[in-house]
């Protein structure tokens, strides 16, 4: 039997997006306080609010992102029942001619817009017309959890970087471990979602690196203009 990962997209985006921004943005305002500090209680202390803050954030941020997503669909649902029940002969209508520009002939166009109206109408429209099925239904409170259980996950491998590592290299071993951190994160990610391996680890990698560098640079920018 075929393997098919659509159906794991809704909680799978949330979880990954969330380790990956919880390493990324918990590393990176430990690189930027540590460029700046030649103390560990400030890096710490960054690290540990950027956790729980950043944490916080993402479960409301998703929790808001899909629940717009699900009243927009549950919007047209409606919509389309209503239209279901107004208007039937011309919903089936459009619905063969669905069939018919995906390459049906105008008569089992038709035979099968009316086999499955036979079946569930509703269903048949929802995810023939509007693009909608079970399997990509968004789930606000699963994708919220995910999120933000993800980013504490993420954000605790840079956390406990900070209470351990060598505070003359902090710069250095945050760098090091985030990348591989992510490079860990962005295999399981594709290796779960059938894509490339590859592709996924050198993607967030360049990016991770890319936001790591900038943040150290800003640290480092305002040390030495405090210093001057």
């Amino acid at each position: 039997m075929e393997k098919h990962y659509v159906h794991k997209s809704g909680w799978l985006r949330a979880a990954i997006l969330g380790v990956n921004d919880g390493i990324l943005s918990t590393t990176s305002i430990a690189i930027g306080v540590a460029a700046a500090s030649n103390t560990r209680s400030p890096i710490v202390l960054a690290a540990l609010a950027g956790l729980v803050a950043g944490a916080m954030s993402m479960s409301a941020g998703e929790y808001v992102s899909v629940s717009s997503q699900s009243d927009i669909e549950a919007a047209d649902l409606a919509r389309e029942r209503e239209e279901l029940e107004t208007m039937p002969e011309a919903e089936l209508k459009e619905l063969a001619k669905l069939y018919q520009k995906r390459g049906l002939g105008k008569d089992l166009a038709m035979q099968v817009a009316i086999q499955f109206t036979k079946n569930d109408v509703l269903k048949a429209h929802a995810r023939d017309e509007l693009g909608i099925n079970k399997n990509t239904r968004p789930k606000p409170l699963q994708a919220s959890l995910a999120s933000g259980v993800s980013f504490i996950l993420g954000g605790l491998l840079p956390l406990f970087v900070s209470l351990f590592a060598s505070l003359n290299h902090m710069v250095v071993f945050q760098y090091t471990f985030s990348i591989v951190f992510l490079a860990f994160s962005g295999g399981i990610a594709a290796k779960t979602g059938g894509s490339s391996i590859i592709k996924g680890v050198f993607r967030i990698c360049f990016w991770g690196t890319i936001a790591m560098a900038v943040t150290a640079f800003v640290g480092y920018f305002f040390c030495t203009k405090s210093v001057g």
